[in-house]
Parts: structure tokens; C-alpha cells; sequence
């Protein structure tokens, strides 16, 4: 099925080095990659007005002053929902004893646990967010992270803001659901594999090492995002469609 889809594939877009070499090898793709990053990662880069942010907090109805930490961690293939469970309040606790302000809990989980997640979201100022439709719009909005193996780590990493891994599961999630492209030793981020030592890392932060790995990372995978990938993309498109000769055609016709 990856095969025939490639060929169905014209144009792929490579954030970074290292996602290039991975979609040459996984995807079995032998056409142009477009390494000027990815545009759904532009409004993460890019400093949005303040009506923005607005826009999106108040459609979720929280209040202009609150930080925001989102959890979103990726799908597994067993039915344990155990791994999903965290301790929201104590998490909350310990964010506002690092941070000060007032804080909510976004919780979005992966859609196929979209009918269990009034089992595993509750709590005071912890609201969820499984079905709101895009989840960068909620990374814009989040001043931290907690993950696990998703993706996502890497798009947040363009806020430089903190992110925290929370992997219960690792031997058992690399065992019987999938390898990682990365050792998690070598991720920028810190992880943790039960609640106190999560609790800890928070209370442990300290920005400026972190975003001094976040720029060594960034360095080694050769990342493209510059925040103008969906202008370099119009831009690209229009010329492959839309070039003197092509035009002519299509008028003519």
C-alpha cells in the first residue's frame, strides 16, 4: 500500500535533513522533496497578534490570563488505559510552584480513544480537548508539553517553550508497537517514566539548558523550518501550474 501511494505523490515536504532521509528510505518515494520545512509549523515560528491567541482561548472558553499546559500523547495498540492516566492535580501543583499564574489542563488524546476520554480527562481546570480539530492551534497557544512518543515534540520544540516526555511504557511500547527514529536519550527533551520523577523534572527545569539542546538538535537533523514554508509552497506550486507556457494551455482550452 506505501508503494502505491507514493506513486500517487508529486511533491513531498521535508521539515528538516534528517525527516528527508527517512521518507527516502520509508516511503519508498523517488520524486522531488521540498526541504523548506512544513507549513502547518509556520504559526509556531511566527509571533501571532495577541487577538489571535485570544481567538482560540476564548473558544474554548478559557480565560485571556491563563498558561496553558497541553498533554498529547500518541496512540498505542493495546486497550490499557493505565498509560494515559496522569495525576493532573499534582502536575498543576507543581507547574504554578515553578511558574506562578493561573493554569489549565488541555488534554487531547489520540481520535481512537475519542469515546473513552471522559474516563481519563477530569479534574479541576483540566479540560478536554480530544476533539478540537487542530492541534497546532493548540501548541500555539501552550506554554508547556507533556508527550510521550508523538511527533509533536518536534513541532513544540519550534516555540522553544518546555516539553516533557511522559513514557510509562518505553521497553514495552518499543517491544510490541514500534522502534523509534530517535534514542530518547539523545532527544533534547526530558523524560520520565512515572509521575514523581515527571513531577521532578518540572520542579528541575532549567531553561537555558534546554534551549541550548534544542539548538544543538536542531544543528544535527538540519531542520529547514524558517516559519515561511507555506510561502515558499504557493510560490512552488505557482510555478509548476501556473508558468507562462501552462497558462497559455489552460486559456487556450
Amino acid at each position: 500500500m506505501a508503494k502505491r501511494d507514493s506513486k500517487k505523490c508529486d511533491l513531498v515536504l521535508s521539515g528538516c535533513k534528517y525527516s528527508t532521509s527517512i521518507f527516502k528510505r520509508a516511503f519508498w518515494y523517488e520524486g522531488e522533496i521540498f526541504e523548506h520545512g512544513t507549513p502547518r509549523n509556520d504559526m509556531l515560528i511566527n509571533n501571532y497578534n495577541v487577538n489571535y491567541r485570544s481567538r482560540i482561548l476564548n473558544g474554548l472558553k478559557i480565560a485571556k490570563k491563563s498558561k496553558v499546559i497541553l498533554y498529547a500523547p500518541t496512540f498505542r495498540k493495546g486497550n490499557n488505559l493505565e498509560i494515559y492516566k496522569l495525576e493532573f492535580s499534582k502536575i498543576l501543583s507543581q507547574i504554578k510552584n515553578k511558574y506562578g499564574g493561573e493554569w489549565v489542563f488541555l488534554v487531547k488524546l489520540h481520535p481512537h480513544l475519542s469515546s473513552k476520554s471522559k474516563d481519563l480527562v477530569y479534574g479541576k481546570d483540566v479540560i478536554d480537548v480530544t476533539a478540537y480539530d487542530d492541534i497546532q492551534e493548540l501548541l500555539s497557544i501552550s506554554d508547556v508539553l507533556i508527550t510521550d512518543y508523538s511527533s509533536l515534540m518536534f513541532d513544540f520544540a519550534l516555540t522553544k517553550r518546555p516539553c516533557f516526555l511522559y513514557v510509562p511504557d518505553l521497553d514495552e511500547y518499543m517491544a510490541n508497537d514500534r522502534n523509534l527514529y530517535f534514542d530518547i536519550q539523545d532527544l533534547p527533551f526530558n523524560h520520565a517514566t512515572d509521575m514523581d520523577q515527571l513531577l521532578l523534572l518540572i520542579q528541575q527545569f532549567n531553561n537555558k539548558k534546554y534551549e541550548q539542546k534544542l539548538k544543538e538538535f536542531s544543528s544535527h537533523i538540519g531542520t529547514y523550518e524558517n516559519g515561511k514554508a507555506a510561502e515558499k509552497l504557493v510560490k512552488h506550486i505557482h510555478e509548476v501550474c501556473f508558468k507562462e507556457k501552462e497558462r497559455k494551455l489552460y486559456e487556450a482550452i
